[in-house]
């Protein structure tokens, strides 16, 4: 009996019993992440080769666009369209979450986002590095910030649950991407910058492919 109590009395303090229907949401939400990741992995990985494959037959950067527009709209049709209010619903949460940071925090969130983008205009020869760390400094700068700032944050927020640990390993896999991109662009045997370009997607396809593979595990 006196096991029976130990384990009744854990269970009223812990907060999956006290809230099951919390604990359920948040499960829903780890995975419907999980498949947005992946979507995001697919679409990623399709438009490369693709984009690819008209590089070397000389087609024009319309055709470009529209290969990595169709890629998305495709995959997150096929993957996301019955799950979309769901989805928007959690990016909602986020927005909220965030709008409460401190000024200076939104700042960084937003260099850490926007900055190697806007350099790729100013440094194009450097486009794969810093699509890389765009793709990276701003994933593991928002599931920080997220973590700093929990207590101001909605209590069912995304650095609690693997949602937001997919996110994390998303950044640091896009990170670590970026040496090895650099020397296979300096390689003896490889000299083309297309193949640095694809190989940077490439890398944040499965950036977004173990995040998401992560957050619907776990």
């Amino acid at each position: 009996m006196t096991q029976i109590h130990i384990q009744r009395q854990q269970c009223l303090n812990s907060e999956n019993c006290r809230d099951p229907k919390k604990n359920n949401s948040i499960s829903r939400e780890n995975q419907l992440f999980g498949i947005f990741f992946i979507a995001i992995a697919i679409a990623v990985a399709l438009a490369s080769i693709l984009s690819e494959i008209a590089f070397l037959n000389r087609l024009s950067l319309y055709y470009n666009a529209v290969i990595w527009i169709g890629s998305f709209i495709v995959t997150f049709t096929s993957l996301l369209y019955n799950r979309r209010n769901i989805l928007w619903s959690s990016f909602r949460n986020r927005i909220k979450n965030s709008i409460k940071w401190p000024i200076h925090a939104k700042i960084i969130n937003g260099m850490c986002w926007a900055g190697p983008f806007a350099a790729i205009a100013l440094l194009p020869s450097l486009f794969p590095y810093l699509i890389l760390a765009g793709i990276g400094c701003g994933n593991v700068s928002t599931y920080l910030l997220l973590r700093r700032y929990r207590d101001i944050n909605d209590k069912n927020n995304n650095n609690r649950n693997a949602a937001g640990h997919g996110q994390f390993i998303v950044g640091l896999i896009s990170l670590t991407a970026i040496p090895i991109v650099f020397e296979v662009q300096t390689s003896m045997f490889i000299v083309r910058e297309d193949i640095a370009v694809m190989l940077s997607r490439i890398l944040i396809s499965f950036a977004y492919a173990v995040g998401g593979i992560y957050a619907i595990k776990k």
